[in-house]
């Protein structure tokens, strides 16, 4: 039973501590809000909510925008409430619909700024249900939000702080190995094409991780920029993995054509021997990459594909390729361009896998 509970605290353990994060700095805005007498200490904990995140990064982008948001809602609700009389419900509704309808329309073209005609609306609403000004429900809200807002930052910050340039070393190591264990099943039998579920499953599999890869490496970039952590520009990495991918996109419809037995002869050794070092270097890229060391060497790799190129070249010499069908001579040189265009990021993944190295 230890052994379980140890394992699952291991496997979860970036999401127990963003429970963590979230519930003390939950905690602490409304312990602040209480002894700073604001009105409605739960604004302070909703906005802690919201900007403890998964990582600094993340906390970073959500915090600016988020008090960016409040500060340019309170400032228009304010001064819809102040210099627009509203004392029926007629003209409390039109003054709604004015508050509304523009901060909507801002925020539909940016979708972090949803809180814009929220904001507004409790600066106009809550004035009549707790009896104060406009003026002074404008500045508690600003104090609540900004309270809730550098509480939850600085537990972000100070309480087991999850670096997003430490999981995109993570992810983008990951994705390493999907694309190595992509690159074996599609070469392992180049003849063979897989069924089209199973294509999709590897392909969706690497599409996922690039999604997740892209947006932990743009919080990664805010950490870089408040210089809150250093290492490389982020940029590098990923436009290799989104060339890498493409590449393995390619390969796999590529894949799945009957030889000629002469061909065949020729070039099944170097494709088995592009299999075993092409996935051995991503998968070495991807262990080099989480401990931050040094690229692993790429000659054998190179040497496999400048193989192929050869006995390739010799193939189309010697005018083995003219009596294929059309289908089976489309997909051969596909199959070609595909290892050559992998051959040539391979080249990137080790230039910016060193660039990771820790020195």
């Amino acid at each position: 039973m230890l052994t379980w509970i140890r394992g699952r605290i291991h496997r979860d353990r970036l999401q127990l501590i963003l429970a963590l994060r979230v519930t003390v700095g939950a905690l602490l805005s409304f312990v602040v809000a209480q002894i700073l007498h604001l009105h409605l200490p739960l604004w302070a904990v909703l906005t802690s909510l919201i900007v403890t995140q998964a990582s600094l990064g993340r906390s970073i982008k959500v915090a600016s925008d988020y008090l960016i948001g409040t500060f340019a809602g309170v400032a228009y609700g304010g001064a819809l409430a102040i210099l627009i009389p509203h004392e029926s419900e007629w003209a409390l509704l039109a003054v709604l619909a004015l508050a509304i309808a523009p901060l909507a329309f801002i925020a539909s073209f940016r979708a972090n700024f949803n809180v814009l005609p929220i904001t507004a609306i409790i600066v106009l609403l809550v004035p009549g249900m707790q009896h104060v000004s406009p003026a002074a429900s404008a500045l508690d809200r600003v104090l609540e939000v900004t309270t809730g807002g550098t509480v939850g930052f600085i537990v972000s910050f100070l309480l087991f702080p999850s670096r997003a340039n430490t999981i995109t070393i993570q992810a983008a190591a990951d994705m390493l190995d999907l694309m190595a264990d992509a690159l074996s099943r599609f070469l392992e039998d180049h003849t063979r094409e897989l069924d089209a579920a199973e294509r999709r499953r590897i392909q969706d599999g690497i599409a996922a991780a690039l999604a997740k890869l892209n947006t932990i490496g743009a919080e990664a970039e805010h950490e870089r920029k408040s210089r809150l952590t250093s290492g490389p520009d982020t940029g590098p990495l990923l436009r290799t993995l989104l060339r890498l991918r493409h590449d393995i996109v390619m390969l796999g419809r590529a894949v799945g054509c009957e030889l000629p037995a002469a061909i065949a002869a020729r070039l099944t050794p170097s494709l088995e021997n592009i299999e075993i070092t092409g996935s051995g270097f991503l998968r070495a890229s991807g262990a080099a990459l989480r401990e931050q060391k040094p690229a692993p060497p790429l000659a054998a790799a190179d040497a496999s594909f400048r193989d192929y190129v050869e006995r390739f070249s010799a193939v189309r010499r010697e005018g083995l390729t003219r009596d294929m069908e059309s289908e089976a001579a489309e997909r051969l040189f596909a199959l070609g361009f595909a290892l050559e265009q992998l051959r040539e990021h391979f080249v990137e993944v080790h230039r910016v896998v060193g660039e990771w190295a820790r020195e």
